[in-house]
């Protein structure tokens, strides 16, 4: 069934990675090299067995795995399936995710010709050391390298990620980290928690006791000194993981955490209708053999209750710096996360009364939703 014409969010997942990081669980396929005729013979099989991509696209976003390793001519010719299925409208947010060691000045022309202005880079970190102990493929002198071609090729809008709290084995001076990411001065930042996934190297490694993670203690020091290193230097802490300089909040993700639809194309990638989250089948192979067969590649599908909505929309109210609209009867609750210092309650400029965290209840942001989905759900 064709997806509702409201939905101007597409998500696209590439799978390929050169190499698994120690701490990834995504469904990626590693591969020397990529079979880009055949993933694009995917994306377009499946694009036409859901007519799934809307009329016109406000956020078109390229993830992955490793997107840039499609190559330039990869890259450009999934851009031009896309545009013959529909529009991007004039101001469209059009983001690909690359590894730093990709970005060279030759592909970032191709990007540009291709209409990619967003890019996004998966930075985790300058040190050196932590990047070989990460098994990430490239060094801090590729991010140099990188954020000055992109920008001297007409790239503006650029995210570079960070990852903190790395075990207690692994020697990492994140202060050092965050001066250099401001002295870079990208407009986007994103900075997440190492988490440690069972079915991962660093999951195995925990296991046996070769590494241990990060005490809830450092974790939350490194949070808040990521959150006061970056503020100061103009940054907006707009979601829990994300700081943007004014203007340069990521459209497509905030669409997510809006409660928007979108659509997911690509092994892996999931989608929501308004109603229904769905998730493509993982593997690549999987999928691709399904789309191969003429077969819809969905894996799994989720008609959400009301109960499930509504914890999805506290959840995603919370995260955000828009926070999420509270009634009078509620107050009650809310109280107490003001006194502590977790929360701020006012008046919206749409007259609305919302709460909103501080970056002291973001560290408690589960436990918090689920105290008002529990009175919401009554």
């Amino acid at each position: 069934m064709p997806y509702h014409s409201r939905m101007s969010h597409v998500y696209i997942h590439v799978p390929f990675c050169a190499r698994r990081c120690v701490y990834c669980d995504f469904a990626i396929a590693v591969r020397r090299h990529v079979p880009v005729d055949d993933f694009l013979e995917g994306v377009a099989g499946e694009v036409a067995l859901r007519e799934a991509i809307p009329g016109a696209l406000e956020t078109l976003y390229i993830g992955g795995g490793t997107p840039s390793r499609l190559g330039s001519d990869g890259v450009a010719r999934l851009l031009d399936l896309v545009r013959s299925r529909t529009t991007l409208v004039g101001d469209a947010e059009v983001t690909l995710e690359a590894n730093p060691e990709d970005v060279t000045a030759d592909a970032l022309r191709a990007w540009v010709r291709a209409g990619i202005n967003r890019l996004s880079l998966g930075v985790q970190s300058f040190d050196d050391r932590v990047l070989a102990w990460m098994h990430r493929s490239h060094r801090s002198a590729d991010v140099h390298r990188a954020v000055a071609d992109a920008r001297a090729a007409g790239i503006t809008a650029l995210s570079l990620d960070l990852i903190f709290a790395m075990p207690d084995q692994v020697p990492r001076d994140w202060a050092r980290d965050l001066d250099t990411m401001v002295s870079l001065a990208p407009p986007h930042v994103s900075v997440y928690g190492l988490t440690v996934e069972p079915q991962t190297p660093l999951g195995r490694w925990s296991a046996r006791g070769v590494v241990t993670e990060a005490p809830e203690e450092r974790w939350a020091a490194e949070f808040t000194l990521a959150h006061d290193r970056l503020v100061a230097a103009g940054y907006r802490h707009y979601e829990v993981s994300n700081y943007a300089q004014p203007s340069q909040e990521a459209r497509h993700n905030s669409a997510y955490w809006a409660d928007r639809a979108y659509v997911g194309i690509g092994p892996a990638a999931h989608g929501f209708d308004g109603t229904t989250r769905r998730a493509n089948i993982a593997a690549y192979a999987g999928w691709l053999t399904a789309v191969r067969a003429g077969r819809d590649p969905i894996g799994t599908a989720e008609r959400l209750s009301e109960a499930s909505r509504v914890a999805e929309r506290v959840y995603l109210g919370l995260r955000t710096q828009e926070g999420l609209v509270v009634s009078e009867a509620e107050w009650g609750l809310v109280r107490p996360w003001v006194d502590a210092g977790w929360a701020t309650v006012g008046a919206w400029h749409d007259s609305s009364t919302r709460v909103v965290l501080t970056p002291e209840g973001w560290m408690r942001l589960d436990a918090l939703a689920a105290s008002l989905t529990s009175v919401r759900s009554c």
